[in-house]
């Protein structure tokens, strides 16, 4: 009766299906149930949606941040939707806890924005930066420690500090439908085409095609992906 409840609750708010695990009990999932009915209260309160905000969550500059319905957001995180385009957040999309999407690292010049797509699974501790732009297509999912930068520093005059030389912006585009492991850093102007893999630990620094396994320190093509067995 619980796993049927919560089953019409996660088709109704997140908009898909879910299959629990036949080891779970029902005194787990009640709990369970109880902390998000929590979260969500919280989100209806703060957001006026149905949003699910963990426990001290900001989100800064509201009227710049969108949230679709079903968004989670994991404790202790922070939204800054300080830009030109503000912060966006697709249906039943998720951020774990302890991470930090920041539009603008600088109020001198503020950031271009952050759109996540519907159904983006992000992990904990991600850190991602929107002064250049960042796009992550639908369905995207990335384990924890993400680090996304769509900025540069220039360093070429070495008469000037660094800090005092500006900054190039280019932008990050992310597909739809790619699997991010843990401890991934993407950097500025780099472009992920739909149905990658990106191995844990890569630094991607390039333009990629889409359905190929990419990895290492920088990133390379390691393979593509077929529907051959």
């Amino acid at each position: 009766m619980i796993k049927s409840m919560l089953k019409f609750a996660v088709l109704k708010i997140k908009g898909r299906t879910i299959v629990f695990d036949k080891q779970v009990r029902d005194v787990d999932l009640i709990s369970l149930s109880f902390r998000q009915t929590i979260c969500v209260l919280r989100g209806l309160l703060f957001l006026r949606k149905l949003v699910s905000l963990g426990t001290s969550v900001q989100v800064l500059t509201k009227y710049k941040a969108f949230f679709g319905r079903g968004v989670s957001i994991g404790s202790y995180s922070t939204i800054d939707a300080m830009g030109e385009n503000g912060f966006y957040i697709g249906a039943g999309s998720s951020i774990g806890s302890f991470s930090l999407l920041k539009v603008s690292g600088t109020l001198t010049s503020i950031g271009k924005g952050i759109k996540i797509g519907c159904n983006v699974g992000i992990g904990d501790f991600a850190h991602i930066g929107g002064a250049g732009g960042v796009i992550i297509g639908d369905d995207t999912i990335a384990g924890a420690y993400l680090s996304i930068h769509p900025e540069n520093h220039v360093f070429s005059d070495t008469n000037e500090l660094i800090r005092n030389q500006g900054v190039t912006r280019k932008g990050i585009e992310i597909g739809k439908n790619c699997w991010i492991g843990a401890k991934v850093t993407i950097l500025d102007g780099s472009i992920v085409g739909n149905g990658c893999v990106i191995a844990a630990g890569a630094v991607v620094n390039g333009i990629f095609p889409n359905n190929v396994v990419i990895g290492g320190v920088p990133a390379k093509i390691l393979k593509e992906i077929n529907n051959v067995k």
